[in-house]
């Protein structure tokens, strides 16, 4: 019997009809003006699309010319909802959105399940948005691809990076953190605060990232761990938040669109 994981904020989060999803996905594609090389792995903030996806769009704009050669996506985002210990890998075989199933990599799933901190477990991903609000944008951009979905909990930044490494591969493959930057503060302290983010992305430098930095602190710290082994090299393609995009700004929320190559 085939297990999915459904939608747990479509019309909330994104639109739950497939063709407003899809034209609105499509604008904030064309609506980007960022140019350059296809990248191996990408940042994209996860808030409500009128708040994050014209930033996100900056990075995913991107991978349009590797359409038919990413084949697998590693996705990563930090748990919400659920408190747990370890990296979250689910059982159902597909996650589903509006515009469609997204297949599990199930052969990249048995490649790190042995590791003692990844663990078999679907209630993080259940409620989970931060993997979910990234696979419209893949879904817009690549053609036929699966996932691998990884809610990150309690976890060190050299697991994430472990897990990165065993699943590293070729050009076929795309690594996906996503993560929010500040939250809360005020627009001043908030552009400070994510332009020192930044600055750390760019130097790949995770000890410089504070738990004020992003959401996703863990996963992008592994990632910085995992691209400074590999020599890559990070660039910020768009740097916003919430009181640049569609809100007040006595507390914003950042948003910040880098890339590795």
């Amino acid at each position: 019997m085939t297990a999915i994981r459904h939608p747990a904020v479509a019309g909330m989060f994104y639109p739950d009809n497939p063709r407003e999803l899809d034209q609105m996905v499509q604008q904030f594609l064309k609506s980007s003006q960022v140019e350059g090389p296809v990248p191996k792995a990408i940042i994209a903030p996860h808030a409500g699309y009128v708040y994050s996806g014209p930033v996100a769009a900056s990075a995913y704009r991107l991978l349009m010319p590797a359409k038919d050669v990413i084949k697998r996506v590693i996705l990563l985002g930090p748990a919400h909802r659920i408190p747990f210990r370890g990296l979250a890998i689910p059982t159902v075989d597909y996650f589903m959105t509006p515009l469609g199933s997204v297949a599990i990599d199930k052969e990249a799933i048995r490649a790190i399940e042995d590791l003692p901190f990844v663990v078999q477990f679907d209630q993080p991903h259940e409620p989970e948005h931060s993997l979910e609000v990234q696979l419209p944008f893949l879904q817009e951009v690549l053609a036929d691809f699966k996932v691998v979905p990884i809610v990150v909990g309690e976890a060190t930044p050299e697991e994430v990076a472990a897990v990165l490494e065993r699943l590293w591969g070729g050009p076929e493959t795309l690594i996906v953190i996503s993560s929010d930057l500040s939250h809360y503060y005020d627009y001043a302290t908030a552009k400070q605060l994510d332009t020192a983010t930044s600055a750390a992305i760019e130097n790949l430098d995770p000890s410089r990232l504070g738990v004020e930095s992003a959401c996703g602190r863990i996963p992008v710290a592994g990632l910085l761990l995992a691209a400074r082994h590999h020599h890559l090299k990070a660039e910020t393609v768009d740097l916003r938040n919430s009181g640049d995009t569609a809100g007040p700004r006595d507390q914003v929320v950042g948003y910040g669109a880098y890339v590795f190559y």
